[in-house]
């Protein structure tokens, strides 16, 4: 799946121009990689937030549109304002066709509801991972890969090995053993366990006001 956006070369930079292009809706971006020199760019800012909104767009092989030329590419980093839905900046890693990358790839949980440590035992799926890094060409990359849940029972778990795996991608995992994707815990165990960082967060907090009224009553003395 290749995903389409445009965007305009920039000749200007620094803070002053980036300031200005993000008071016309505009957002400054860089497209970098392979053989050609790092390109600044600027792209609409609205059309680039409904873009980030959908999953694809974070892991798929994109297509670069800068004045008419189409380049392929992927998404490497979005920078966000502190607290407004406003992107900053955004950079572009191209591609080549013949090269392998590696790149994220979200996994899709299904069945969740039919297993039988959630829908007879009561249990509840905890995620322990919910992306994998993969390495392939750019041709071969999926989407997302999917785990299906269906047979697992309370305590059982659904481990890296047991996923199916699109032909031409590699996992990269870094690490021994075949670690857990996902497994049913029982509800109770998640609850106890939530309670308890409750309580010890709340004594923490007590010991830390406790401590600070101490404090002021040992300067009030002087």
């Amino acid at each position: 799946m290749q995903i389409e956006f445009n965007a305009k070369k920039r000749d200007l930079q620094g803070t002053s121009a980036s300031r200005r292009l993000r008071r016309a809706d505009r957002v400054p971006g860089i497209l970098y990689g392979g053989p050609d020199t790092p390109q600044p760019i600027d792209l609409d800012h609205n059309e680039l937030y409904q873009h980030l909104r959908k999953e694809a767009f974070h892991s798929s092989v994109l297509t670069a549109n800068v004045d008419g030329q189409k380049q392929m590419c992927l998404l490497r980093d979005v920078q966000w304002h502190a607290y407004r839905k406003i992107i900053l900046h955004v950079d572009f890693q191209r591609i080549d066709a013949a090269q392998k990358i590696h790149q994220k790839v979200p996994l899709h949980f299904l069945n969740a509801d039919v297993a039988p440590g959630v829908k007879t035992q009561g249990g509840m799926v905890q995620h322990v991972l919910t992306e994998l890094d993969v390495r392939c060409l750019p041709k071969d990359l999926p989407g997302f890969i999917e785990v299906d849940l269906k047979d697992l029972s309370i305590g059982q778990s659904i481990h890296l090995s047991q996923l199916a795996i699109p032909a031409g991608v590699e996992i990269v995992h870094h690490g021994d053993g075949d670690p857990a994707i996902a497994t049913v815990i029982m509800r109770g165990k998640a609850d106890a366990a939530e309670a308890t960082e409750a309580a010890a967060a709340a004594e923490a907090s007590a010991a830390s006001t406790a401590a600070a009224d101490a404090a002021k009553a040992a300067a009030a003395k002087k």
